[in-house]
């Protein structure tokens, strides 16, 4: 049985799915058609439902929880791993413009269905002037002054400060001190369509996909190295380290609890609509 599976370029994905789709591990009869694609293209045919399994943010993932469910493995949840709020003109990081009620600061996002997007809006909901960017131009777009800030994810975290680009406030930090939860950024679902037992097998095979890649890191480097958008080595493991953890391997009730808290808290202010299906994969 063949199953269409989209994921991102980003050292996180591609270190988890390595095993899987290069039959490092035993896939249990099951192939694999691998589309990748950055987070919001991701979300975008999430929403259209294109594909059987796939990456996508957890605020898309609140939009299409009717049609897909969450798999307990590869999700991608931790503390210091946060979406950052950055500039170029140092002058804006207190700038009382950031909290002025209306303000006229253009920020690029990564995508309107974001976790990063719905973070902004929790911190700053003033920051109406939003332009949607694929995640990796927004450092350059900031250099080039066609935007004041930008809301950097994945591996851009690492590279900024080396372009001269100033941090106004992570909002992983900010997600933590509110809440005391991991910060949830992205999960791993499935088509409800599909049989359930087929639905449990590719969470047993993802799971063991990442338990592979720890006990293996170095295995899958050429194939996370030709897919990184930093090519350095250190940056990709450090990616790694970050953003795949016990969290990538099973959600557990920690991390069930950080999506039940992010969920409850969008719906309170009227960010994503009300959730009618259970969540999760279960047994």
């Amino acid at each position: 049985m063949k199953l269409s599976l989209g994921f991102s370029p980003c050292p996180n994905d591609t270190f988890i799915f390595d095993a899987l789709i290069h039959h490092k591990i035993d896939t249990e009869g099951l192939e694999f058609d691998v589309f990748f694609d950055d987070v919001e293209t991701l979300n975008q045919k999430a929403l259209r439902g294109e594909l059987d399994i796939t990456k996508l943010s957890f605020h898309a993932f609140a939009h299409v929880a009717d049609q897909y469910a969450l798999l307990d493995a590869g999700s991608a949840l931790g503390f210091g791993v946060g979406p950052l709020l950055i500039c170029k003109n140092e002058e804006l990081v207190n700038s009382p413009q950031l909290k002025a009620e209306s303000s006229s600061l253009r920020v690029a996002i990564p995508g309107e269905l974001t976790t990063a997007n719905f973070l902004l809006g929790i911190a700053f909901p003033n920051l109406q002037q939003k332009e949607v960017m694929v995640f990796s131009a927004i450092q350059d777009e900031l250099l080039n002054e066609s935007i004041d800030l930008g809301l950097i994810i994945h591996e851009n975290r690492f590279t900024y400060q080396d372009k001269g680009l100033h941090k106004i406030v992570d909002l992983g930090s900010y997600w933590e001190e509110l809440t005391g939860c991991a910060i949830p950024l992205g999960g791993i679902v499935i088509n409800r369509n599909l049989d359930h037992d087929i639905q449990l097998k590719v969470n047993r095979l993802i799971r063991k996909s990442v338990e592979f890649a720890f006990e293996n890191p170095k295995s899958g480097i050429d194939f996370i190295s030709g897919h990184a958008q930093e090519m350095e080595e250190a940056v990709m493991y450090k990616h790694i380290e970050l953003y795949v953890n016990k969290y990538s391997v099973n959600l557990g009730t920690e991390g069930r609890k950080a999506i039940d808290i992010l969920f409850e808290m969008a719906q309170e202010k009227g960010i994503i609509p009300a959730l009618t299906k259970d969540l999760y994969v279960t047994k």
